[in-house]
């Protein structure tokens, strides 16, 4: 099972061809499961430039798997740990959707497909971050 990451799934919705889309490609092709966060539905509704493409996404997403965080406090005390560890180790994630985004893969047990250099540095020293890096 696959959670794609944002960086992935603009990549891929605006056709953009690279090593990552391509992965993607491939899981699609392959009937591999797959779904998302409900913070990557965030991301991408977020970045619409207008009223049809919010819509015409938000219909595209609802239609996948959304995959969500307890929650709970503990949740979040979680992801805060992950990134004071990341920052004590001299790692500072650029973005804290990052890190529950990680968080998400950690606790559905899933490999992440992503295209975000923030993921490769976590996954150095989160070693229950599984980072798809092919099939």
């Amino acid at each position: 099972m696959v959670l794609v990451d944002t960086s992935v799934l603009i990549g891929f919705l605006k056709g953009q061809v690279d090593e990552k889309t391509e992965l993607f490609k491939d899981v699609l092709s392959r009937d591999i499961p797959f779904g998302i966060s409900s913070y990557t539905y965030q991301e991408i509704l977020q970045g619409a430039r207008n009223e049809t493409e919010f819509n015409t996404l938000k219909e595209y997403l609802s239609s996948q798997q959304i995959f969500y965080l307890e929650p709970e406090a503990s949740t979040y005390e979680k992801a805060a740990r992950i990134y004071f560890e990341l920052r004590r180790k001299g790692v500072t994630p650029r973005s804290t959707l990052d890190v529950l985004i990680a968080l998400t893969a950690i606790e559905n047990k899933l490999a992440l497909l992503h295209n975000d250099s923030d993921f490769d540095l976590m996954s150095n020293y989160v070693s229950e971050l599984i980072v798809l890096k092919s099939l």
